[in-house]
């Protein structure tokens, strides 16, 4: 089994909670990012370990958090020595809004773990876009880069469409499936 570690800034405990589920889809440890931006004593260590990492961050204002910045920032000193090179890469995230430039979001997850030489995880699930489709099925958001979630400005956590979580959970055990394949 491939060891998968979950690497995620939460503002208000939404993104958290996707974390959790894409963890449990992974049977991934987690790994936050704290409100300074910092990693919990040896964070590095777990994710040098690692086979895949998962990249999670809420968006806002049409990008990751600051606190998730600074973590890719200070993740350049693996990338000098090339440290997660051949690692498996996944992404999610979460906005209040259903669109909320998440797109952008993602594409900077992607690049990060290209700039570290590492292996990209798409979503990998067809899109629930047919008239009859709801916000408790799989994928309706249609992404395919990877996890999109939404979850409205006023919602609490427990009130994240269920859809989402059920394809975050999917988007989990994919990644940790090809990485077993890899790296396994």
């Amino acid at each position: 089994m491939a060891k998968v570690v979950v690497v995620y800034h939460s503002g208000y405990g939404h993104t958290q909670q996707v974390a959790q589920h894409v963890a449990a889809g992974a049977g991934a440890q987690l790994l936050a990012i704290d409100a300074e931006g910092n990693l919990p004593a040896g964070a590095w260590d777990l994710l040098n370990d690692a086979d895949a990492i998962i990249f999670g961050s809420p968006t806002y204002m049409g990008s990751p958090s600051w606190q998730f910045k600074k973590f890719a920032d200070a993740s350049s000193k693996v990338w000098f020595t090339r440290g997660w090179q051949d690692k498996v890469f996944g992404g999610f995230t979460n906005s209040a809004s259903l669109n909320g430039d998440k797109q952008v979001s993602l594409i900077y997850l992607q690049t990060l773990a290209s700039q570290h030489g590492g292996l990209w995880v798409s979503l990998g699930l067809l899109p629930s876009n047919a008239k009859n489709a709801s916000r408790e099925d799989i994928n309706n958001l249609g992404g395919s880069v990877g996890l999109l979630v939404q979850s409205p400005s006023d919602a609490s956590v427990d009130e994240i469409p269920q859809g989402d979580l059920d394809t975050a959970k999917a988007y989990g055990q994919r990644v940790a499936g090809i990485a077993s394949k890899l790296h396994g």
